[in-house]
């Protein structure tokens, strides 16, 4: 075996070995930031672990990738430069694969795989170095695994060295982050709570120019939506791609967010002079392998990737990246129980990663589809994981680790505490946490398996029943959603992919058999080796120690890679079905099976049957199938995916099994409700007996004899509603209500607001009686109201005996006659015949308020309003005995009314 010197040598990050050994000797701890094509991935863990220097004993590194095919990659490339296979002093673990023995010195894990082994061993014991790569990207796993290693760094063992490595970082950020130490100090802007941030060590990079060609589409495209890219934008990448090979050398790199617009984009060139291949989470092994060995007999190649490609994999060849600008990422909806991947601009760090790919091996070009103008806006870093996703696996690792509201963790950004409790709800449902938070002995096994906690809940309750092959299965296939052409049938899925010969199939069978035998160790004791190997495939380092907190690898389906996301991520926060005995498929077909094991694990998401190809979820949330889905016209449904487009009523199902009621019953029992339900529906009171899982109505049957309590919120709920018309309200309650609003506006308290709100929000002070003896509308509809009123006035204070006297309902006028006084407006008013306020010189009052006077002709239609009698009299008076005495030449026209004889009668006729 023969050390590669040559290709080391020529990796720029050498030179920053010996000042990030002296940061790791200081302070334990360093962040380092690398640009692209460095080395930095792979010489650096060498160099620490003593391999490039016999002189020095091996020490152990462990470096965390956030991909299996970054890990993959990274060990190969490393063994390479020392000349040796993969497997002996250079080896790697990802989810279902180990290549790594007894000689094994640097080992490369995915950071869920690292998760694993730091719940199985928190000391992780003969572990010299932790290097955290590519943790720009933030991924969940990747700040877990921090805050985990700070955590051990603090208590266990001050002696681990961690490295936080990256291209493009927050770096000040990292530093503040690493220097905390662990032990619950969070860092924040001004580093408080921590000893001393971290130091920084930055290595120059390779110079080899990258050219920026702004690329803009002609003209306008839709910005995206959830899942959905605009087409033409997707033309223009293709030309944008057939303009780069014009005019450029070199193979070709181009960035799309996800596996369906790769295939788009491969379609559109098929023409092209040169080989086009797919990298993403989901291609096969083989592709992805000779992805990075180079072109074979200097053909050209055009290689359309998804995020995979940014960061820690060198594509030989490589001179031109074509960037969309787009790029995908997770998010949850805890409200509706839905979580789904969604389209967004690419962040500037992320943009800077995918260029650096071009300038790796020689001089090369950046083509970015969007133009120059656009570049400012977008957003400096990808949005943490932590932010956005759904948080149910990492409450039960934080669970497991012992800290169940993650508030001793040191986090660059701490947990939304909405996300955290839904993910709270959904692992008491599951029987993965007490009531306190604390994982419980199921959800240690839970989180043994590798899986997230709700597909490991439907593989241990779907064992039993189903057996552990067949229920590994499933699982298997709802941890890494298949391909489209699968259909939307989980059943008829579940078939292809046995027959099926394609990429996803090998990986699916292989996934099948580690959760077969997985929980089939569990089942036998647990603490076996075998027992122990169910997460990363006999990856970690077995110990008969208890173990203090577990976890799993990231499930398949890669967010940040551009994949499908697992139907496991799709966790909101509603709550779920119980973790009581084993559940009975009612019979072993295809379809009862998938059902049961869909239902088990996504038991908010059981749906039955409301229109044509529409359901409703036990959730809440309507769905809808596919025109043409095979699945139409199944009276119920195990939903297993689905996702929400935006401004949508209804959720989109991508993947769901037929199922029954009784396995709906009893995978969502936690969703299972009996009870009586009174409540006012088509303007009436309704009283049924109902069952319900969640939203969805099983049974009802009217009550008789419901519960007065029940009935009184009802009528309550009715009258909030409808409003006071409910009630019979006479000529008389109306103008007492009316006189109590005056008095209201005019004194305020002690006199009560009357008001449709007001009433309604006292309803019980003033309909108590009335109330308590309704059962109906009907009754409602006989009240009194102005009977009932009357318990609102002042009768405490003894203001009430004085409601005649401060706005009585009728006021004596000069003529003798009693006017009644109308308190509908907002001022008072009297509306009475001219003549019989003769003589009066000042305006009524009442509780000091002016009347409104409407002075009426003899025939009682208004001749003049006033406020002011004494200002009326003197000249307005005069206009109007002018126009009317020759109309009603029988009725008194003084010259001075207010001197005049009041009347009520005309002329000829006196009092």
């Amino acid at each position: 075996m023969t050390i590669r010197t040559d290709a080391l040598d020529r990796l720029p990050v050498r030179t920053a070995v010996p000042a990030l050994e002296r940061a790791l000797d200081d302070h334990g701890a360093a962040v380092l930031c690398a640009p692209p094509g460095t080395g930095k991935t792979t010489l650096v863990p060498l160099a620490l672990a003593g391999l490039l220097d016999g002189g020095r004993p091996a020490r152990r590194v462990i470096v965390a990738e956030p991909r299996r095919i970054a890990a993959r990659a990274a060990a190969r490339r490393m063994a390479w430069l020392l000349g040796e296979d993969v497997g002996r002093r250079i080896g790697f673990t990802v989810r279902g694969e180990r290549r790594a023995g007894r000689e094994t010195v640097v080992e490369v894990v995915t950071t869920g795989v690292l998760l694993q082994r730091l719940q199985r061993d928190p000391e992780l014991l003969g572990v010299d170095t932790v290097i955290l790569d590519e943790c720009h990207e933030r991924h969940l796993d990747a700040d877990t695994a921090a805050a985990f290693l700070l955590d051990v760094r603090s208590v266990l063992r001050p002696e681990l060295r961690l490295i936080a490595a990256s291209a493009t970082t927050d770096a000040a950020g990292w530093a503040r982050l690493l220097g905390t130490g662990g032990g619950g100090a969070r860092p924040d802007a001004a580093g408080a709570g921590r000893p001393g941030a971290a130091p920084v060590v930055e290595a120059a990079g390779v110079s080899h120019p990258v050219e920026v060609v702004w690329a803009p589409p002609a003209r306008p495209v839709r910005p995206p939506h959830g899942m959905r890219v605009d087409p033409a934008l997707l033309d223009h990448v293709a030309a944008v791609v057939r303009r780069a090979l014009r005019e450029r050398d070199g193979d070709v790199l181009c960035f799309l967010p996800g596996v369906g617009e790769i295939a788009r984009v491969a379609g559109l060139l098929r023409d092209v002079a040169a080989e086009v291949l797919q990298v993403h989470g989901r291609a096969p092994a083989e592709v992805q392998d000779a992805v990075l060995a180079g072109a074979a007999g200097g053909a050209r190649r055009v290689v359309l990737a998804t995020s995979v490609a940014e960061s820690s994999l060198t594509v030989p060849g490589v001179r031109v990246v074509v960037d969309c600008g787009l790029a995908r990422e997770p998010r949850a909806d805890h409200a509706r129980g839905l979580s789904a991947l969604t389209t967004v601009r690419a962040s500037r760090a992320a943009a800077a990663q995918r260029a650096g790919r071009a300038g790796r091996e020689g001089p090369g070009a950046v083509y970015r589809c969007w133009s120059e103008g656009d570049d400012s806006r977008l957003p400096r870093w990808p949005s943490p994981e932590i932010a956005v996703a759904d948080l149910t696996a990492f409450a039960l690792q934080a669970a497991c680790w012992g800290d169940p509201d993650a508030a001793t963790l040191a986090l660059l950004d701490p947990p939304p505490t909405g996300a955290l409790a839904a993910a709270r709800e959904v692992l008491t449902a599951i029987g993965a946490v007490d009531g306190d938070g604390k994982a419980t002995d199921r959800g240690v096994r839970m989180a043994r398996l590798g899986l997230h906690p709700r597909l490991a809940r439907a593989l241990i309750d779907g064992a039993p029943p189903l057996g552990a092959r067949r229920a590994a299965e499933i699982v298997a296939l709802l941890s890494e959603e298949p391909p489209r052409e699968y259909g939307d049938d989980l059943a008829a899925a579940w078939r292809a992919a046995r027959r099926g010969g394609d990429g996803y199939a090998a990986r699916w069978r292989q996934e099948a058999r580690r959760l077969e035998r997985a929980v089939d160790a569990r089942a036998e004791g647990g603490d076996s080796p075998a027992g122990r190997t169910g997460g990363e495939e006999s990856g970690g380092r077995p110990t008969d120690e208890a173990p203090r907190r577990q976890t799993g690898d990231r499930p398949s389906g890669d967010p940040r890679t551009g994949d499908r996301p697992p139907a496991a991520s799709g966790a909101g926060g509603r709550v779920v079905g119980g973790s009581g005995g084993a559940p009975r498929a009612g019979g072993h077909g295809d379809d009862a099976a998938a059902g049961l094991v869909a239902a088990l694990a996504f038991p908010e998401r059981v749906a039955r049957r409301r229109g044509e190809g529409a359901y409703l979820m036990a959730s809440g949330t309507g769905a809808e199938l596919a025109e043409g889905s095979g699945l139409r016209g199944a009276p119920w449904l195990a939903v297993a995916v689905a996702d929400r487009p935006v401004s949508a009523a209804s959720a989109r199902v991508r993947l769901a099994a037929v199922t029954d009621e009784d396995t709906a019953r009893t995978a969502a029992a936690a969703l299972y409700a009996s009870a009586e339900e009174v409540h006012w529906s088509d303007d009436d009171v309704v009283a049924r007996g109902v069952e319900r899982l969640g939203a969805i109505e099983l049974a009802a049957r009217p009550l008789r004899s419901p519960a007065p309590e029940l009935v009184r919120d009802a009528l309550l709920d009715g009258l909030r509603r409808t409003g006071t018309g409910l009630l019979r309200w006479t000529e008389e309650a109306t103008r007492l209500r009316q006189r109590l609003g005056f008095l209201h506006r005019a004194l305020g308290e002690p006199w009560p607001d009357v008001s449709d709100e007001a009433l309604v929000e006292r309803a019980e002070d003033w309909l108590g009686v009335e109330l308590d003896r309704a059962r109906r509308r009907a009754d409602l509809e006989r009240v009194d109201a102005g009977q009932a009123l009357r318990r609102l006035l002042p009768w405490a204070t003894g203001d009430a005996v004085r409601l005649d006297e401060l706005a009585p309902d009728r006021i004596e006028v000069p003529s003798g006659s009693r006017v009644r006084v109308d308190y509908a407006g907002d001022q008072p008013v009297l509306a009475v015949k001219l003549q019989e306020m003769f003589g009066l010189a000042e305006t009524p009052t009442v509780a000091g308020v002016p009347v409104l006077v409407h002075l009426l002709s003899p025939a009682g239609r208004p001749a003049a309003v006033t406020a002011d009698l004494a200002s009326f009299w003197g000249s307005g008076y005069r206009s109007v005995r002018a126009e009317l005495r020759g109309r009603y030449p029988k009725h008194p026209w003084p010259e001075d009314p207010a001197t005049a004889e009041p009347t009520r009668y005309t002329t000829t006729r006196r009092r």
